[in-house]
């Protein structure tokens, strides 16, 4: 998903204005400050994240277009669920009445409860994941790390993450030096491993979490 399924549909309203309109300046602001959040969210960085976040929202709700307000929102419960933030996504859930069908197909599957008809109307990376049959490989499969940690979060959140999608999502937040989902996934696999009596694994786990947190060995 990301930035660019979001303005996607910013670079639309522009589609009637001329040959080589003129990038409006909330577009770019957007776009800067969107991407800032993502970054501060995926380091932890909470205070410099929800700056950016309300920043982002207050250009894209200059526009009056509540399809772009309710991307924005997605993409921050999106890059949750990704961690393993479970709450549910009242910012996007206000905006669910005016919102298009295909952003609440993607607001349903991250809530892990998306009908089956539905699920065409998911970005093309996410179709396989949404599955009731998805596994590992399904995730395995998807390209863009992002979209492959949230769909590893999305299996978590039904109760399907095998250990091997547990992996796969740690390695993913790993490869990418993204602190907070890998913490997250980290913990996940330090607590079964305890609840499984392998200490030594949780322990191993336990110490590679305290150095992505930062602290001193």
């Amino acid at each position: 998903m990301r930035l660019a399924w979001l303005l996607a549909l910013a670079a639309a309203l522009l589609a009637g204005c001329g040959n080589k309109p003129r990038v409006p300046e909330w577009q770019m602001n957007a776009h800067d400050t969107l991407d800032r959040y993502v970054k501060a969210f995926m380091d932890g960085n909470a205070r410099v994240e929800a700056a950016e976040f309300e920043r982002a929202r207050g250009e894209l709700a200059a526009t009056g277009q509540p399809g772009l307000v309710a991307r924005a929102e997605l993409t921050r419960c999106a890059l949750r669920v990704a961690s393993l933030q479970l709450e549910a996504c009242d910012g996007f859930e206000k905006l669910r009445a005016d919102a298009p069908a295909a952003e609440r197909a993607y607001a349903d599957y991250l809530a892990g409860r998306i009908a089956p008809a539905d699920s065409a109307l998911l970005p093309a990376q996410h179709r396989a994941a949404a599955s009731p049959a998805a596994d590992a490989a399904a995730v395995r499969a998807i390209e863009d790390p992002l979209s492959r940690l949230i769909a590893a979060g999305v299996l978590f959140r039904n109760g399907r993450a095998s250990p091997d999608v547990l992996a796969l999502a740690s390695d993913t937040a790993s490869a990418q030096g993204w602190r907070r989902p890998l913490l997250a996934w980290l913990g996940v696999q330090a607590a079964r491993a305890e609840q499984a009596g392998a200490l030594d694994e949780a322990q191993r786990l336990r110490r590679r979490m305290a150095l992505a947190a930062g602290e001193r060995q």
